[in-house]
């Protein structure tokens, strides 16, 4: 067991790439450091994770990036994740994110480009899939873009809806998802600027703001977002790296991965892969406005996750290609983050912190 004067840190990996599956670690909360416990390859390139409780004890949620792809839950307590109840199939391929919503696990399927709720029992495991949202729709980059493809899914901060990024589609959907049934119902969906390929999307901690960010092109999407309609609307554009940078060819493109937001809202983060760093963004006092300010490197290369730890001090990095975690002390004025140590974590492809 970990003590109490540690944090927890569990990161996910691609066992088809050599990764070990899910690797936990301890978190020194006053240095910011991780120091690797143990790994479990229950479930095959468990890429990315969510974690969750159920009377009291952590439990943490897997997606196997495969085809089929599956979810599956860990009781979490020990120094290395156990399996809990059954693996469970999401009924589509490439599950690339999830997140907890009416007692149910909602999974975004990437190359089925569809969205998937699976109830969670009482004592956290999975249970079989109760429904399977299918998006349609396609975009103007013929390798990426011939048809939909959900690369996330996470709840409102009010709770009340689902919402999809799919970058197939250059398209923000958002859903009804009943807690009963387990029944997701489209309620509405915002279309981005074509070609974009929107990724990931954070909210403001006010909860009435949204960035959405590209992958296909480095671009911030700001928007306004009101909870009691389930309503997105785009208010403008950000670039997340120098002009200089997206001028490159294409053997020069980046693709970024994540965008977090601080928890006092004053600044934003983005990971840039091929770029291999993390880019600086302030906002302005409404949030409505971004602007870059620097980027620093990932310490890694192709940082694929960015998480900021519950203190808003620290943020790790999970770079995919050089194996590695690595961790940046955020200084509280500027925002900037600076780079204070790696652990190796072959293929590593997401972090999520207690």
């Amino acid at each position: 067991m970990v003590g109490n004067s540690a944090g927890r840190a569990f990161v996910g990996s691609f066992t088809s790439a050599g990764g070990l599956g899910i690797t936990a670690a301890a978190v020194d909360r006053d240095t910011g450091a991780l120091t690797v416990l143990g790994s479990t390859d229950a479930v095959a390139d468990p890429s990315f994770l969510a974690i969750g409780a159920r009377d009291g004890e952590t439990v943490l949620y897997a997606v196997g990036e495969s085809a089929p792809g599956v979810a599956a839950a860990f009781s979490a307590d020990g120094e290395v994740p156990a399996l809990l109840g059954s693996v469970q199939a999401v009924d589509g391929d490439g599950p690339t994110h999830l997140a907890l919503a009416a007692n149910h696990l909602v999974t975004a399927n990437y190359t089925s480009g569809s969205v998937t709720a699976l109830p969670v029992l009482d004592d956290g495991a999975l249970g079989p899939a109760s429904d399977v949202l299918r998006y349609e729709g396609s975009g103007p980059d013929p390798d990426r873009q011939e048809g939909p493809h959900a690369h996330q899914v996470l709840a409102d901060p009010s709770g009340a809806w689902v919402v999809g990024v799919d970058l197939g589609t250059d398209a923000v959907r958002v859903c009804a998802l009943d807690p009963a049934t387990g029944s997701l119902t489209l309620h509405g969906e915002t279309a981005l600027r074509p070609g974009t390929g929107p990724r990931h999307l954070a909210f403001h901690p006010s909860g009435s703001l949204a960035y959405v960010l590209g992958e296909l092109e480095p671009v911030l999407t700001v928007c306004r977002w009101d909870a009691a309609a389930g309503r997105l609307d785009v208010l403008g554009e950000a670039p997340v790296l120098p002009e200089d940078v997206e001028a490159a060819d294409d053997a020069g493109r980046t693709y970024p991965s994540e965008v977090v937001v601080a928890h006092d809202g004053r600044f934003l983060w983005t990971a840039n892969r091929g770029h291999d760093s993390i880019s600086v963004l302030t906002l302005d006092e409404s949030g409505e406005k971004a602007a870059l300010v620097a980027t620093v490197g990932c310490g890694g290369h192709w940082p694929r996750d960015l998480t900021l730890d519950p203190s808003g001090q620290w943020l790790y990095a999970a770079n995919e290609r050089s194996g590695n975690v690595s961790w940046f002390a955020v200084d509280a004025q500027t925002g900037i983050p600076r780079h204070a140590g790696s652990i190796d974590v072959p293929a590593a492809s997401c972090v999520v912190l207690l």
